[in-house]
Formats: structure tokens, sequence, C-alpha cells
């Protein structure tokens, strides 16, 4: 593949440094040093979602790809070649039981010879799985049963545990627990019984990691979700410790919600711990990123740089980190043409949003002036950054054009004569 990115660049670059020059130029007539904003880009990345390797599927069905990977090994070579394509996806997040390894010692070293490196850890306590002795379906960590809250803290525990053992730095937990019937759930005590058992996964935390707690408004508890909203995500982190913060998945929202007011808010309470990346169009969730709400995209990009350019906010302790993954469910397209994709888009985002002229913006914001500071934005948002995105993928070594270098490698049909194909047909995301 390394050949193969390197000849197609060849013969792309004389137009690829035309197209930089041209948008060098334009900037410095906006006071911008394009090599300064590049320089910034370069370090930027994103996690890949280890289960979004394969296809996904709705809860009605699932429409296989050939060459899908079979195992977590094939996963990571997939996750690789999308590194080697966009040059911003060194880590994968591994979501437990369904990629636990066997030998985490060998699963870190062959990840390693990949150049690959681990994000968070996923607990999964909303699905019960064949070995296990209580059942998920009434909630839990917020369960009514001790037993089964004791479980799934064990479980909790056991992720922690493999993610010692490969290198990653965090969990993070997202719960389906929750009610569909007015009545079925004591609203205030189920959330107790979450902070309670969360205490005890917390205990459990090494000192150097991250715990995330996800918020979801509904869905599989469409009457009362205990998670449902970033306050309630705010309580938790708030009662466990200054290892606890909130993870923001941008499809975890009611529609129209203002998505970039929650991550002002919790940075300013200091508990925005990272984001789920993906897009919505209702009330769904798990699109691929930018494919929807480009500008909103931007607008949280925006608040997230400030933060970063913030003086005050750079002197808190524990420091403003936070951390970036894709989380998406490929249901048509091709799995690692729609992740590198989608992690372009996100760093278009990041790039725009380093364009904004904040002194300007404060001056106008400061004098009521509506129009010129919604003009400082536009500006920004409005600039075809493209030429930055492929010098970043030039000088990591990246494809210049990586979804045509894809298909030219003919790497899909390679690994399907290799893995041939899943014939699973069930719903949900794999």
């Amino acid at each position: 593949m390394t050949d193969l990115i390197q000849q197609d660049n060849r013969q792309r670059l004389k137009q690829h440094r035309r197209r930089y020059e041209v948008l060098a130029e334009q900037l410095e007539w906006q006071k911008i040093e394009i090599e300064a904003v590049t320089t910034d880009a370069e370090g930027f990345s994103v996690a890949v979602p280890s289960w979004g390797l394969g296809q996904g599927g709705t809860r009605f069905g699932r429409f296989p790809i050939a060459g899908e990977p079979r195992n977590l090994m094939e996963k990571l070579h997939d996750a690789a070649l999308v590194q080697q394509l966009v040059g911003i996806t060194p880590r994968v997040s591994l979501h437990i039981p369904w990629d636990r390894p066997e030998n985490p010692r060998i699963l870190k070293k062959v990840a390693r010879e990949l150049g690959l490196g681990f994000d968070a850890m996923n607990s999964n306590t909303f699905q019960d799985q064949p070995d296990q002795k209580h059942s998920y379906k009434f909630g839990s960590l917020c369960h009514t049963d001790k037993a089964v809250r004791h479980q799934a803290i064990e479980h909790n525990l056991e992720c922690i545990e493999i993610g010692r053992a490969i290198g990653s730095k965090s969990l993070t937990i997202w719960l389906a627990d929750g009610g569909c019937f007015p009545g079925q759930q004591h609203l205030r005590n189920a959330l107790d019984r979450v902070i309670d058992s969360l205490k005890s996964v917390y205990a459990g935390l090494p000192r150097t990691w991250r715990l995330f707690t996800e918020h979801k408004p509904f869905e599989p508890g469409f009457y009362s979700t205990v998670v449902q909203d970033w306050g309630t995500s705010l309580m938790i982190a708030q009662a466990l410790g200054p290892q606890a913060s909130c993870l923001v998945d941008l499809g975890h929202h009611l529609p129209n919600c203002n998505i970039e007011m929650v991550v002002a808010r919790l940075i300013a309470a200091n508990r925005l711990g990272g984001f789920h990346f993906n897009d919505s169009k209702y009330g769904d969730d798990d699109l691929s990123s930018g494919s929807i709400k480009p500008y909103q995209l931007f607008l949280v990009m925006h608040e997230l740089i400030d933060a970063v350019q913030d003086p005050n906010i750079r002197k808190r302790r524990p420091r403003f980190q936070p951390c970036y993954m894709m989380d998406q469910s490929h249901n048509l397209k091709d799995p690692i043409e729609d992740l590198v994709l989608s992690s372009i888009e996100i760093h278009r985002a990041h790039i725009k949003a380093l364009l904004v002229d904040r002194e300007a913006l404060t001056y106008h914001q400061e004098g009521n002036d509506v129009t010129m500071a919604e003009q400082v934005l536009k500006r920004a948002y409005e600039t075809d950054v493209s030429p930055i995105l492929d010098e970043v993928r030039l000088r990591k070594g990246a494809a210049l054009m990586p979804v045509e270098v894809y298909r030219k490698s003919r790497y899909r049909e390679k690994v399907t004569g290799e893995r041939g194909i899943k014939m699973d047909f069930g719903g949900g995301i794999i």
C-alpha cells in the first residue's frame, strides 16, 4: 500500500502544490499564516472504533459486505489500512466482550507492529452474553437486584484490566438502563443505584486513567433513560471525582439540540472528556460524521479550539484534553471508505475552526454587533481548507486521494478471497 500511495501522490503533487499556494495567498490577505495552521493540524487525531470496521445494520436487518473482519486481529489490519490512507487515526477503541482478546500482550505487540495504539475501552452491559449468569433486561448498574449490579460492575473492572494490559488510558460507559413505561422504575432511586455502582468502578480506576460517562435521551428505554442528558452525566461525573468526565456523542441528542452549547457548558464545568463523532437527522444516531450537519460540527470544533486557546483553561487541573473517536454504523457504505471520509470531515471542521479570527470575534461580541460576529464564523467555515488537509496527509506519508488509492489497491477484493462473506443477517450493529 505504501508504494501505491507514493506513486499516486507523485502524480497529483504538482496540482496539490499549486492549490496549497493559492490558499496560502488567500489566507495571507486575512493575516493567517498557512504553515502555522498546517503545523497545528498535523497534531490532530481521532480514534477508530473496532466495531465500525464491519458492516452495521438497523434493528430490522443487516446487509453484510464481502471481506468483513472475522476477528479482532483482522479488524486491526483494516484499522491500520485506514491509518495508512489518512494518517490521523493511530488508535483503535475496543468494545468488550465483542473484542475480548485471547492474549492482550500479543494483541498489543501486533498493534504496535501495525503502527497502532489503543484508545478508550468500552463496556457492554446493554446486551446479555451467552456465559453471563444474570440478565440485563431490566437494567445493569441501576438494577434493583444487587447481584445484577455486581455483575455489571465486575464487567467494567474487567474492561479496565484488559485496557491496562494493552495500553489504554480510559473507560467509556454507556448505559441502556431505563424504562419503557410510566411507573416501571423509581426515577430517583435508579440514578442513585447507577452512581453507587459507578463508585465501585471508579475505585478500580488506575491513577492515570479517566472514566467517561455517555448520555442518550432514549432507546432502548423509550420512556425514561437513567442517563438521559448532559446534566445527568455531569451529576455522575461530579459525584465520582476528578478522573470522571462526560462524553458527548453527537447523535445522542434530541432534534435541534444546541450541541455546541452543551460542549461550552461542560468545558465551563471542566468535565468535558471527549466525543463520539457521527451525525443525526431525526431521532437516530451513528450516521457518517459531517454528512448531515457540517456547520454544527464546525461550531462544536470552534468551541473546542476556543477553549484550547484560552489561557485560563490551559491552567486548569485536570488539564483540558478531550479524546476524539468515531462511532458510526456503516449500513450501506464500505466501512473502510466511510471511516476514511468521516475522519477527513472531522479534521476539516477542526482546521476551519483554527481559521476563526478570535480577536475580531471577541471585538464584535463585546460590541453586540451580531452581523459582523456571525460573519467572522462564516468566513472561516466557508474557506475551502482541502489543500491543508491534503498537505497534512502528504507530510504523514498518507494519500492525497485516500478513497481513490484504496479502490486502486483492490483491498476489499483481496480480503474477500481470504475472509469470505460473513452470512450474518441479524439486526443491530456488530
